[in-house]
């Protein structure tokens, strides 16, 4: 094993955007943008719900709104990705809470507009898109009318808008805060205990030591308990605000506005989730491999992420950005410039402190700007992979600076597509310079990233499912009835390989998407599945499906997600296209048997 390395001193140049807090031009901008604001007000309210609303008057407007929103979102990014490497500090904290409420002020005077575009005429609406001056907004303008059936007054509209940052945000900002600077107690075997931070002890649970993942696993279980009484009141508290604002609106089920919001229809999310759940037998077959390899006679929650073998090479950050650009590289050489970009140019915040939120995320900010990646490197390959991701998501936010703000941003489900696929890149060039042994940690890695991804959040979604619908019909639940609908959507994926014990029981409490993002996580089960049929497409067609995916991604959000696949020949609602990931992913898993046959020999 090598020298322990350090972790990399990379920290992002926010200077793009502003200089920091006390930057005067932060100051500036909220002026202009007020007063732009009661101009754009004073010129267009009770002219876009109209019925001579002219083509010309519509695409003025939706110019001047575009532009308000693209300059509006430059202090909230600004606040946010600050928050992100530094939420233990409280004046960072207020600082995130004041843009918010200054976006929420602009945000007010500017609701008038989306309501009576929604409530205009559908034949005036027609007769406006049908002119050429509107055909950048035509996906903008449909899109936002899909939520016409389900808005209320204007009055009700801002009431909801200036209550959110003492409402919902404010919880969401409560709950980051205090998970990320949660103290977790650690007790190694033959060590004295020592304070860590959640991510921390999160990467333990990959440790090659059982003793060790079981320390972390008392550390992280004990954590959450400590917590428990907040992260049980707080779901709680959101899903009822997500029921009272569903009731108010009209909405049918609690994911509905998820669904609206990614332009899929019910139908087809739930075949996705369906046919993950149908496949669960694979997660089954790859782990009761994993036992054998392992030598366990069973696996428990401890075992889920422990590596084939003894701890890997340390990879560092400089070797994991030239595996990456190489594997990027040979597929496209625009994405590989693009993602070298990052680098070069000091995008990448990859440092761990303390303070700095875990997970990773890939911020785009604006089309005139440029994105931003997010997380913390611990020299380990599981990290090569986050960061392959991370740099997906930001080649495709790059790419996508060709459009406007209004169509910069795609839905969630396609917002994983480019994710993904760099991953399924970086993973392959991986395994053409690795040995079998490496060969066989890499296919684990990459299978169980996969079923994390796929059937996981497809287990997740559904017990976002259940525990909506409970709160809906039954009131507040229980810390116990969080964690027995947890055990049985989770114990559900890994059927009879993998024991979920009792701690398993409060892990539920720590996932943020439930939180800030409700039923977020069917994304990635749609996603991962996508591209998984989508690569499969790519290798068999060979150089010339690169040019394809590369005008793919610089479609951003311009048109639906039926639309922007159907430009390389995918139907989103083929049954068949679905199956062809599950078979993919079974290849996958029969490659890894063969690996392990064949070292076993």
């Amino acid at each position: 094993m090598s020298t322990q390395l350090e972790p990399p001193k990379v920290r992002w140049d926010l200077s793009t955007l502003f200089s920091g807090p006390d930057d005067p031009k932060i100051t500036a901008s909220w002026a202009r943008l007020r007063e732009q604001a009661d101009a754009f007000a004073a010129k267009y309210r009770g002219q876009i719900d109209s019925t001579e609303l002219t083509p010309s008057l519509l695409a003025s407007a939706l110019r001047d709104i575009e532009s308000l929103s693209q300059e509006l979102s430059k202090p909230l990014n600004f606040a946010s990705l600050m928050f992100a490497t530094d939420a233990a500090d409280p004046k960072v904290g207020a600082f995130l809470q004041s843009q918010r409420e200054r976006a929420t002020e602009l945000s007010v005077k500017l609701l008038f507009f989306e309501l009576e575009l929604q409530a205009c005429p559908q034949d005036v609406i027609d007769r406006a898109l049908a002119d050429p001056s509107l055909s950048n907004y035509i996906h903008y303008v449909q899109t936002a009318r899909l939520f016409s059936p389900f808005r209320l007054s204007e009055k009700e509209e801002v009431v909801l808008e200036e209550m959110a940052n003492t409402g919902s945000r404010a919880w969401e900002r409560f709950f980051d805060e205090t998970t990320a600077n949660h103290v977790y107690k650690l007790h190694l075997v033959g060590e004295d205990p020592k304070e860590v931070s959640q991510q921390e002890v999160l990467n333990l649970l990959r440790h090659p030591d059982r003793a060790t993942r079981q320390s972390a696993a008392d550390a992280f279980t004990a954590g959450l308990a400590e917590m428990n009484r907040f992260l049980v009141f707080n779901y709680n508290n959101l899903m009822q605000e997500s029921a009272v604002e569903g009731r108010l609106r009209g909405l049918e089920y609690p994911e509905q506005s998820r669904h609206l919001s990614n332009e899929l229809d019910k139908e087809t999310v739930d075949l996705v989730v369906a046919l993950c759940r149908q496949n669960y037998g694979l997660v089954e077959r790859f782990y009761n491999v994993k036992r054998e390899i392992l030598g366990l006679t069973e696996l428990t929650h401890i075992d889920r992420y422990a590596p084939l073998f003894e701890a890997e090479e340390e990879i560092s950050f400089e070797d994991a950005r030239a595996v990456i650009l190489d594997a990027f590289g040979g597929f496209s050489t625009t994405l590989r410039d693009r993602a070298a970009e990052f680098f070069d140019k000091g995008w990448i915040d990859a440092e761990p402190r303390p303070g700095k939120q875990g997970g990773a995320f890939c911020s785009y900010v604006t089309p005139d700007t440029h994105p931003y990646v997010f997380m913390s490197y611990l020299n380990k390959m599981d990290g090569v992979m986050t960061l392959a991701h991370e740099l997906g998501h930001g080649v495709h936010a790059s790419l996508s600076r060709k459009q406007t703000y209004f169509n910069f941003h795609g839905t969630l489900p396609l917002a994983e597509l480019a994710s993904t696929f760099g991953e399924m890149l970086t993973f392959e060039k991986l395994v053409e310079k690795a040995d079998l042994k490496d060969q066989l940690a890499l296919f684990a890695d990459k299978i169980e990233g996969a079923f994390a991804t796929i059937f996981r959040q497809a287990a997740m979604f559904r017990f976002e499912q259940r525990c909506h619908e409970a709160r809906r019909t039954s009131g507040e639940l229980s810390a116990e009835q969080f964690g027995d609908l947890w055990q049985e959507e989770l114990q559900a994926m890994f059927g009879a390989s993998v024991k979920l014990e009792d701690q398993h029981r409060q892990w539920w409490s720590y996932v943020s998407h439930f939180v800030s993002v409700p039923f977020y996580v069917y994304a990635y089960s749609f996603g991962e599945l996508l591209v998984f049929s989508l690569y499969q497409m790519a290798k068999a067609e060979g150089p010339s499906f690169a040019g394809k995916y590369v005008a793919l991604l610089e479609l951003a959000g311009s048109l639906t997600p039926d639309q922007l696949m159907e430009t390389v020949g995918v139907d989103l609602h083929s049954r068949e296209f679905w199956l062809g990931g599950f078979r993919a992913l079974e290849a996958l898993v029969t490659e890894f048997e063969g690996l392990w046959k064949q070292f076993n020999a």
